[in-house]
């Protein structure tokens, strides 16, 4: 009885194969069908806007490169803080003590997603040398990850809370975190982080975006993590 619903169910997910492979057939079969129809001045403005694309494409990124994307890199006080974002739609600026060894941790991501997204300009400063900046912003925590689009802070990832509990977070649950709050183009499900490499142990907390006016019901949530 067992090996006839095994059967069965075998049989069942070989129709289902079939019907996708089938599926995905029709839709090729489509596309080279509209190919096949287009004459020459067709085929020929498909080039062009996929060139003109490719142009656009290309200076954006040129643009973006000439901004100080695509590098990881240091701010050398609070006051070169605001040209920065003010520059760049959007910027991930990591707030860091160098006794702080969670921040090296921080570093090791941001340094990565750095080089995978240009869209966004990564930055870090130091606390030390940004008390007016630290005091404006709320930051009680170390390390501390602003996320700023449009010259505004919409958003911050305290310490590793939103991370997994762990110092032994993935770069692509960082990743996740920041396409949370749209400060990156995350190609991901925003619906649940990667947890597949993360320890059985880990946990995630609920992410809720903030703004600066929000901080304000929970500065006092930490202490300095040194």
């Amino acid at each position: 009885m067992a090996s006839q619903s095994m059967e069965i169910m075998a049989k069942a997910l070989e129709q289902q194969v079939l019907q996708s492979a089938r599926m995905v057939e029709e839709q090729l079969d489509k596309e080279l069908g509209k190919l096949e129809r287009m004459d020459d001045d067709e085929m020929e403005k498909l080039k062009e806007r996929r060139m003109e694309a490719l142009k656009k494409s290309q200076k954006q990124k040129q643009e973006w490169l000439s901004k100080g994307h695509g590098e990881y890199k240091e701010i050398p006080s609070e006051k070169d803080f605001f040209p920065e974002v003010k520059e760049s739609n959007r910027v991930v600026c990591h707030f860091y003590r160098d006794s702080t060894f969670r921040c090296k941790i921080l570093d090791k991501h941001l340094g990565i997603l750095a080089k995978k997204h240009l869209e966004t300009k990564f930055i870090k400063l130091n606390v030390d040398k940004a008390p007016f900046l630290t005091e404006r912003l709320r930051i009680k925590v170390i390390p501390t990850l602003a996320l700023v689009k449009d010259g505004k802070t919409k958003d911050y990832v305290v310490g590793f809370t939103d991370l997994g509990n762990t110092d032994e977070f993935s770069t692509e649950v960082l990743e996740w975190r920041l396409g949370c709050s749209d400060v990156i183009n995350y190609s991901g499900n925003l619906m649940e982080p990667p947890t597949l490499t993360q320890k059985s142990g880990s946990k995630f907390a609920k992410v809720e975006k903030k703004t600066i006016r929000g901080r304000g019901h929970d500065s006092d949530s930490g202490s300095e993590d040194d």
